[in-house]
């Protein structure tokens, strides 16, 4: 720990440094609960600014009809592929990255930054093609109606040509959280918010100059407001002059494209990817299910969906900041101190979902009703959100374990837990809760819960045997 933070041991002192990152803390040294924190107040605040994307969409949206929102429930089921994409890449990017300036080695950790951009770049062309040529089939195969299909075509197009912009902001932000830099990438997610912010009624209702867009709007706004963030995480990974010292620099030397390095940045994050595919292809399936009960059941659980969301993503933050610690650790050789950070910012994690339980099933009617005031929408979605509370004590321990495990580069042994969960477990389960026994879409609320809650079991099992402490990257 450095002198700096020895003087500035206060909470608003670790808080202010946490946030303006002018300082470069060593993650492998010192107290781990500083380390934790001023790794995890960025990331938190990182994460809350991108499950606000989440939640304004459908804020704005919500009045034009739940036609509208089901646009955007379908849209986002299965944008979360593109974020399984995404996310999985940045679990071998973070590990990678993360492992080598544990090591010192910042001259590889700038080498792995720069193939990754050439990875995302990639990737995103592939995406942008699928969606130019299908993306009015993909609405209709989740289950669209003539109405939503009509209104949300454009906002799918758009949504899915744009993926360069979700898969940059996770990759290069996942660069900067394996190198200690989180603070640079919570202040992308700052500004992407608010021009989403600012952008999404101006064009959703043509106020003042702007064109009435409608549902499109919405997703202009988000096109703008994530590039935007995207240009300014560039700006900070490329330009070497920054009054803001960060440990990774990307020059035309690291642009150069390096196959073999791709290629291995890809065999790590297989694992991520597939993990995620097979989480997020779940939560694609329980939307299908869901859709046979109508729109109105659809917008319900899509309004109860984006809140859950608003709560796991600051909590996915202090997991982010697990698998930096964990990651920088085991590259300085210290996995002792790798598994105790797993453990305290667990605790953490889990005081913290408790507490949105509590809110949730105490306060559900009142939090869905902000967004709409429609008797079947509000039905459906105050019992997903309160029946998903139920097991966000497992949720919080849960998915530290499971960042730990990609941390640490051991990204397959979640796929298998995430296999056995999701797919062996969640979507039977769901579909035979609904249909067999008749719950309707109780059912899938119910198995969601069981299956979060046994994938905590079965990680906790797992990360005691200690073999993450080993694995090599």
């Amino acid at each position: 720990m450095t002198e700096h933070t020895t003087k500035h041991t206060s909470v608003y002192g670790l808080f202010k440094q946490a946030l303006t990152g002018n300082i470069q803390q060593d993650f492998t040294k010192g107290s781990i609960g500083v380390a934790a924190f001023l790794l995890a107040v960025p990331m938190v605040l990182e994460m809350m600014m991108e499950s606000i994307f989440a939640v304004v969409d459908i804020f704005f949206v919500a009045s034009l009809g739940f036609e509208a929102v089901a646009v955007v429930g379908l849209t986002e089921a299965v944008l979360t592929l593109i974020y399984a994409i995404a996310i999985g890449l940045s679990m071998g990017v973070t590990a990678m990255v993360a492992r080598r300036i544990g090591e010192g080695n910042t001259v590889k950790a700038n080498q792995v930054a720069g193939q990754a951009l050439w990875t995302g770049m990639l990737v995103s062309l592939l995406i942008a093609a699928i969606g130019i040529s299908y993306a009015e089939e993909i609405l209709r195969l989740m289950g669209a109606d003539d109405a939503v299909l009509e209104m949300g075509k454009n906002y799918t197009l758009l949504m899915l040509t744009g993926s360069i912009t979700i898969i940059y902001l996770f990759l290069i932000n996942a660069i900067f959280r394996g190198a200690g830099d989180a603070n640079v990438a919570m202040r992308s997610l700052w500004l992407a918010n608010g021009l989403n912010i600012v952008l999404d009624p101006l064009l959703i209702y043509g106020i003042g100059p702007f064109p009435e867009m409608g549902v499109t709007g919405a997703a202009v706004a988000t096109l703008i407001g994530r590039g935007s963030g995207v240009i300014y995480q560039l700006y900070h990974l490329c330009h070497h002059g920054s009054s803001r010292a960060s440990r990774i620099r990307v020059g035309l030397a690291q642009l150069k494209p390096v196959w073999t390095d791709m290629l291995a940045l890809v065999r790590v994050s297989l694992g991520g990817i597939l993990q995620f595919l097979i989480a997020t292809a779940s939560w694609v399936a329980l939307v299908r299910i869901v859709s046979t009960y109508g729109s109105a059941a659809v917008a319900g659980y899509t309004i109860a969906i984006r809140i859950v969301i608003f709560t796991i993503l600051p909590a996915w933050g202090m997991s982010n900041a697990v698998a930096t610690l964990v990651g920088q650790n085991l590259g300085a050789g210290k996995p002792d101190r790798a598994e105790q950070s797993v453990w305290k910012v667990a605790r953490y994690n889990l005081y913290f979902m408790l507490a949105v339980a509590v809110i949730f099933v105490l306060f559900a009617e009142t939090l869905i009703g902000l967004f709409s005031e429609d008797p079947l929408v509000i039905a459906d979605g105050v019992n997903c959100l309160r029946f998903i509370a139920y097991g966000y004590g497992f949720y919080g321990i849960g998915m530290i374990l499971i960042q730990a495990f990609n941390g640490a580069g051991d990204t397959m042994t979640p796929t298998r837990i995430n296999f056995i969960c999701y797919w062996l477990l969640q979507i039977p389960l769901a579909y035979g809760l609904a249909q067999y026994w008749q719950l309707g879409t109780n059912g899938v609320f119910i198995a969601i819960t069981i299956a979060e809650s046994l994938l905590a079991v079965i990680g906790l099992w797992v990360f005691r045997q200690g073999k993450w402490k080993t694995r090599m990257v």
